[in-house]
């Protein structure tokens, strides 16, 4: 049962057996763990041979001296020999099996050459670690030197290549670039039929047949990338007497009029001196907006807006003509416009064609 008297209860004896127990507790736990690690090495306890038994001395026996008539007491003499001398500074011997607890016996301690032998396993252990890490810093090293060797090669090939098409080109005749027919060069914008469905299609019949081979491919093209606008680019137009007020877009192909008021991409502005604004427009699908082109008159008046300004143009009159008669989409050598439109309503063989000039 563990003893829980207090300290101040305790004898120094007991206290210093205390501590010799807690001192063999901590060199236990320390050789277990020395154990653990390999640290330490096992070895066989040795036999002792027994030890020869020494009987005793044994005394001296006394003389007896018996009285004068043989039959008295017997009186026994000791003699110095007899008594065994006691000797104070004599420590008292241990008893047999007895161990102290702060002995040593059962620990198994390595011999000398072990820690030797250790400390050249450490040491070549770390060369080894030095080893490795110098051979991984080099490939690294070589790593680096060898991709800012394969980057010079490619530049260098990339700089004798460039130079080699330079020299190339150079020898080749420039040749004048074709001008490609535009449907807007053929036919003026706008014309379109019904199909047997009853649903709009471009009017092919309207392109001479000697042209139609050139300009068909425009008409299953994807819409043209339209060009951005710029501070005088025109976008939108007004027209009281008809009551119209519609946004302008880029373009007179099929698409662009699908959805509303198409201008003709010539790059002319109100600004212009000599540009011709060429407005088209449906009559009879998409909106109608140019339906009622033929009650304009001369004296009557439209607006054209930008970004920063509002232009008014007063009508001259207007006139059909031809689904060919590109030119009147031509410069006029003053700041004009023109609105296009087919014509008559749902019969649409021919264009009407309004011309107006820019107020001063």
């Amino acid at each position: 049962m563990r003893d829980k008297r207090p300290v101040d209860e305790l004898s120094i004896q007991e206290l210093e057996r205390i501590l010799a127990m807690r001192k063999r507790e901590e060199r236990q736990k320390r050789m277990q763990k020395l154990k653990r690690e390999g640290r330490v090495v096992v070895q066989p306890e040795p036999v002792r041979p027994p030890a020869e038994f020494v009987p005793p001395p044994v005394p001296p026996e006394p003389e007896v001296s018996k009285g004068a008539s043989g039959t008295g007491p017997v009186k026994v003499e000791k003699t110095a020999a007899s008594v065994l001398p006691y000797r104070e500074d004599r420590p008292p011997a241990a008893p047999a099996g007895l161990h102290f607890e702060d002995e040593l016996d059962d620990f198994d301690y390595a011999p000398p050459g072990e820690d030797g032998e250790r400390a050249w396993k450490r040491f070549v252990n770390a060369a080894l670690l030095l080893v490795e890490i110098a051979a991984v810093v080099g490939l690294v090293f070589l790593g680096v030197r060898l991709f800012d060797a394969i980057s010079r090669l490619e530049q260098e090939t990339a700089s004798a290549a460039a130079l080699a098409d330079q020299q190339r080109r150079a020898v080749i005749p420039t040749i004048a670039p074709t001008p490609q027919l535009t449907l807007e060069a053929v036919v003026l914008p706008g014309g379109h039929t019904f199909n047997e469905a009853g649903a709009p299609q471009f009017n092919y019949s309207e392109i001479p047949a000697h042209l139609l081979p050139m300009v068909q491919d425009q008409l299953v093209q994807p819409p043209p990338r339209r060009p951005p606008p710029t501070d005088h680019t025109p976008l939108r137009l007004i027209i009281p007497k008809l009551g119209v007020d519609q946004t302008i877009i880029q373009g007179v192909d099929w698409e662009a009029l699908r959805q509303g008021i198409g201008q003709l991409p010539n790059n002319v502005t109100p600004l212009d001196e000599t540009g011709n604004i060429v407005l088209a427009a449906h009559n009879d699908i998409y909106g109608e907006y140019f339906r009622h082109l033929d009650q304009l008159e001369p004296g009557d008046q439209f607006q054209i807006q930008t970004r920063t300004q509002i232009f008014t143009y007063t009508v001259q009159g207007w006139d059909l003509y031809e689904p060919t008669d590109v030119h009147v989409m031509e410069s006029r050598g003053y700041p004009a416009a023109t609105l296009i439109s087919c014509y008559p309503y749902q019969v649409n063989n021919k264009r009407i064609v309004v011309f107006a000039t820019l107020d001063a």
